[in-house]
């Protein structure tokens, strides 16, 4: 099905074909747990049973998630119910030297990487605007605007590279921000620069309400990296196996002078877009309960438990243990922040401006009247 990569390459001059996608979205755990495609070889079962457990958790976490949000301890929730076959794949494929550029809607990505879970959510209790180091966690601070961030990665990537690192950069997008200027400026500098770039575009279906046949005419998004000198690829979504496999190679082909890589992952959302969204206005209750059926962490847990790698214990020790990193998670956001009014300013300039100082000394001045 893939065209496996044929190692670094030079300017512009490999084979069309090269650059082209699967024709059909690689595949390596069909629902009855057998072998679809020999395109990628499947990642150890070690690999899988982590990813398995990782997406238990994503999955518990992202729940929890949304009933905060319900609950008003969180502004919003976007939930990744359903994607998490992406996110952890994501997250796993990388070095932790390496660097992810997350979006609003990557939470599940962000504590599959080991960043505490009430800092992957302090950006969406609106208590700041990245809870987390993005230094110290080689991830950089969640992405609202559409796309931006993509170029952000190239960048990263290239100035890594120059300075003699094997850093690869790894951004998340979703469908809508294909459509964004900033995507197709990132592709093409990642393509002209030959940076180290993968860029992993989490099709699910919708830019909120608008369906992606009415916002792109391409056979495939993943095309869209072909115009631009991009090897590209597109893959089952809901396939932690093949998703693991893909962008394995893709980042370890990037690192390895390959150039930047273009993936898709056919997924679907099965959650709202929001907390605040009503997507029985924009889709059909049969269309999310056919997505439903193809439920990543299902299909893993079924292609584990045939080959005798997952038994009914192994099962109930990951949903014990989503359980517990849940209740850790409500316990510790239940609790009021101490907030600092003065940090308003803390990481707006490296050198404030006069204007700056002024307003900081009105400020402590107003908080010693309290």
């Amino acid at each position: 099905m893939g065209n496996k990569p044929t190692g670094p390459r030079a300017g512009n001059e490999a084979e069309p074909s090269h650059w082209l996608p699967s024709p059909v979205p690689v595949s390596l755990l069909p629902s009855d747990g057998g072998t679809a495609s020999v395109s990628y070889s499947e990642p150890p079962a070690e690999a899988l049973l982590t990813a398995y457990r990782k997406m238990v958790v994503g999955r518990r976490f992202d729940e929890q998630a949304t009933a905060l949000a319900r609950q008003g301890r969180l502004a919003v929730h976007p939930s990744s119910l359903g994607q998490e076959a992406c996110q952890v794949g994501a997250a796993l494929a990388l070095r932790a030297t390496d660097w992810l550029f997350p979006t609003y809607r990557d939470c599940v990505a962000l504590v599959s990487r080991g960043i505490d879970p009430v800092e992957a959510l302090t950006l969406l209790r609106g208590d700041a605007h990245c809870g987390y180091d993005p230094v110290r966690h080689r991830t950089a601070p969640q992405c609202t605007p559409l796309a931006t961030h993509a170029v952000h990665a190239t960048g990263l990537a290239h100035g890594e590279r120059l300075k003699g690192a094997d850093t690869v950069a790894l951004a998340l997008v979703g469908d809508g921000a294909t459509s964004e200027g900033d995507f197709h400026e990132a592709l093409n500098l990642a393509g002209v620069l030959k940076a180290p770039v993968v860029f992993l575009v989490q099709n699910n279906g919708y830019a909120i309400s608008v369906p992606l046949a009415e916002q792109c005419a391409a056979p495939s998004l993943a095309y869209k990296g072909v115009g631009y000198g991009i090897r590209s690829e597109q893959v089952d979504g809901n396939d932690a196996a093949a998703l693991l496999a893909v962008l394995t190679t893709a980042v370890e082909d990037a690192r390895a002078g390959g150039g930047p890589w273009l993936v898709e992952a056919h997924t679907y959302r099965m959650a709202p877009h929001t907390s605040a969204d009503d997507p029985s206005r924009y889709r059909t209750t049969a269309e999310a309960d056919g997505w439903r059926e193809r439920d990543p962490i299902a299909r893993l847990e079924s292609a584990l438990r045939a080959r005798g790698l997952l038994t009914d214990e192994g099962v109930k020790s990951a949903a014990a243990g989503a359980e517990g990193y849940a209740t850790d998670v409500r316990e510790r956001l239940g609790e009021e922040p101490e907030l600092e009014p003065a940090a308003l300013f803390d990481h707006v300039l490296s050198l404030p401006t006069p204007h700056m100082a002024d307003q900081q000394a009105l400020l402590r001045a107003e908080l010693e009247k309290c």
